[in-house]
């Protein structure tokens, strides 16, 4: 835990550098491919939740970081972290995929979910919080909320409460929500095997 701390605050001190120069110089942005198959879980969700999976955004400009949005980011990735308790699906409803917005407990959908929803209460467009699943270093598939913003695509993950850049995670990404419409799915190009249920 500490190690990773220490990685996350190299990286969050590298974002405030760039806000306090006003200059990136190496912005990155998820390259993604062509539409592929629904995970199993969100499909579900979707089928509980139609109104919210079928949203379609002509905006999808990547949005401006600030130091102020810097801080907004980091205090609801650890607000959501801190309020919800880590419990595995199966533990919690009997069943491998269950993404909701979780109460005081849930799986790592179920923070994406939790922080995604904040942030498009407050205006931020679907178009730019998206719902990216992949594969942990120790194979696990997991979730995280990739923002899109202009200095390049960062991550708000249940595993760290810093925000870091989506390349510096070490994780190796299958595929995320689509930018101009919230059913959708796009593959992301280092991804090559998905590892969490999928619709075809």
């Amino acid at each position: 835990m500490n190690f990773g701390r220490l990685i996350a605050g190299a990286s969050l001190s590298a974002l405030w550098s760039f806000v306090g120069n006003g200059a990136w110089a190496h912005p990155s942005a998820m390259v993604t491919g062509n539409f592929t198959s629904q995970p199993i879980g969100h499909f579900e969700f979707c089928k509980r939740n139609a109104s919210e999976c079928t949203l379609r955004s002509r905006k999808t400009a990547p949005l401006p970081m600030s130091s102020e949005f810097l801080a907004q980011l980091q205090q609801l990735n650890v607000s959501v972290n801190k309020a919800i308790k880590p419990i595995s699906d199966f533990d919690l409803y009997g069943v491998e995929e269950y993404w909701t917005y979780p109460v005081d407990a849930g799986d790592c959908e179920d923070y994406v979910l939790a922080k995604r929803r904040v942030l498009i209460e407050d205006g931020i467009p679907s178009s730019t919080v998206l719902i990216t699943v992949l594969r942990r270093p120790n194979g696990e598939g997991h979730a995280v909320l990739t923002v899109r913003t202009d200095i390049g695509d960062v991550i708000l993950d249940n595993l760290t409460d810093a925000v870091l850049n989506w390349d510096e995670t070490g994780y190796t990404y299958l595929k995320r929500q689509a930018l101009d419409h919230t059913g959708r799915w796009v593959s992301i190009r280092d991804g090559d095997a998905p590892l969490v249920g999928s619709v075809h």
